[in-house]
């Protein structure tokens, strides 16, 4: 997604045309497998031979979660604070109502202020978070999951925790403007799926 300088977020769109057709009699474990080699071979900043400094949790299908979804009504624009000196202006798109290890958590799902407009992006929808693993085994800024305004379905939308995974920022210093995640969107539990800490300390 455009919102962070130089950086598209929406790498689950690759998975789609990977988890259907030939690829629908995978397994789960299997098929998220291959989305993490997709991550990793197509990442826009980290190259080469810092590849082998990915690190992500286990697969663990317990982290992908049907969440109810429930459209914010006359949702106003924000100023995000970032990694960077350039704030970011996002709107509550609505919110999500999920269980995880019995616990019912909710999430504030964003839109982008720069995307609204067009229409290759219009769609696209900022999941931002942190939790128990921030600044521990997680990038201490938090995460982001890509989701579009389409993956909802009579109110329902499925979030995979599997494919959180880490902004820019976490690479490389004082380059990139990375939204950080609202205080709203703090889970009060340790979401040990996605990736993990960058295993090379940020240039």
């Amino acid at each position: 997604m455009k919102f962070m300088t130089g950086q598209k977020l929406f790498f689950g769109l690759l998975f789609l045309s990977a988890f259907a057709g030939a690829h629908a009699q995978k397994s789960y474990k299997d098929s998220l497998q291959e989305y993490i080699r997709n991550y990793e071979k197509n990442h826009e900043v980290v190259k080469g031979g810092d590849k082998k400094f990915f690190r992500f949790f286990p697969v663990d299908e317990q982290y992908r979660v049907i969440a109810e979804f429930q459209k914010a009504t006359a949702s106003k624009w924000l100023q995000l604070e970032t990694s960077g000196r350039e704030r970011k202006t996002f709107r509550v798109y609505g919110t999500l109502s999920f269980m995880i290890h019995d616990t019912l958590l909710k999430l504030d799902v964003y839109q982008a202020q720069n995307l609204v407009t067009d229409p290759k992006y219009r769609d696209y929808l900022a999941l931002m978070f942190t939790d128990k693993t921030t600044g521990h085994e997680t990038y201490e800024a938090g995460r982001y999951i890509d989701l579009t305004t389409g993956d909802i379905k009579d109110s329902r939308i499925v979030i995979d925790f599997n494919k959180a995974y880490n902004p820019y920022c976490a690479y490389v210093k004082n380059k990139y403007n990375c939204p950080i995640p609202p205080r709203e969107n703090d889970l009060p539990i340790a979401i040990n799926a996605g990736e993990k800490n960058f295993a090379k300390q940020a240039d």
